[in-house]
């Protein structure tokens, strides 16, 4: 039909499976291009991310501690093991999904990091950690996670539905605990006497929260 009369083919050719398949395509290339980017932590990437010269324990020698390796596409950390007198730490926004090269860190007090589960992780051999964070990440549970020194622990922006787990024998110290943003229907399953400060979002939770032993905001 002439174009000029406002009127188009009806058929023109592409089926909407070629257009969808073809969309398709573009977001595993993207998806591609993102896995040929990741890479391991080396030196070149630690080195300038390293601040906070201090002394050591025994007062004769200095070393950073503390390490901001936030949005490298980063895929694992084996390298960090060796800097073991860190204190301080920010890996967030990477696709490390082993920390078991934490376990060397034994004066790590504070985390922040990406990470889809606790299951297999070594946080009960990081014995003074104090501050954690696994905000915005794609957790479903917390079972796995361990805190003997944990204070603060924000799991906010994740997809937890339930709080098995958080038990008073796994996080004696945990006074301040966020869970915001998540997909939670109860509160059952938080068992910590300690707890000073609950975040959970909107007034309604806050009412719910206030069966829980302590005071809570």
């Amino acid at each position: 039909p002439p174009q000029h009369l406002g009127l188009v083919p009806a058929y023109s050719g592409e089926s909407d499976s070629e257009d969808e398949g073809g969309e398709k395509d573009e977001k595993e290339g993207r998806m591609t291009d993102w896995v040929k980017l990741v890479r391991p932590l080396d030196q070149d990437i630690i080195i300038p991310g390293l601040s906070l010269l201090c002394r050591t324990g025994n007062g004769l020698r200095h070393a950073f501690i503390k390490v901001v390796l936030k949005d490298k596409r980063l895929s694992d950390m084996a390298a960090i093991s060796n800097y073991v007198h860190l204190r301080f730490m920010d890996v967030s926004n990477n696709r490390i999904s082993d920390l078991s090269p934490l376990s060397s860190l034994t004066q790590l007090l504070w985390l922040k990091n990406y990470v889809t589960c606790f299951q297999g992780q070594t946080f009960s051999q990081l014995a003074y950690l104090q501050w954690l964070s696994m905000a915005a990440n794609r957790l479903t549970e917390v079972e796995g996670l361990v805190g003997p020194a944990l204070e603060s622990l924000n799991l906010s922006g994740n997809r937890i539905q339930r709080l098995n787990g958080l038990e008073s024998c796994l996080f004696s110290k945990l006074a301040t605990l966020e869970l915001r943003g998540n997909r939670l229907t109860t509160t059952n399953g938080i068992n910590l006497p300690n707890l000073q400060r609950l975040y959970l979002g909107s007034p309604t939770w806050c009412r719910r929260a206030a069966s829980l032993q302590g005071p809570h905001e």
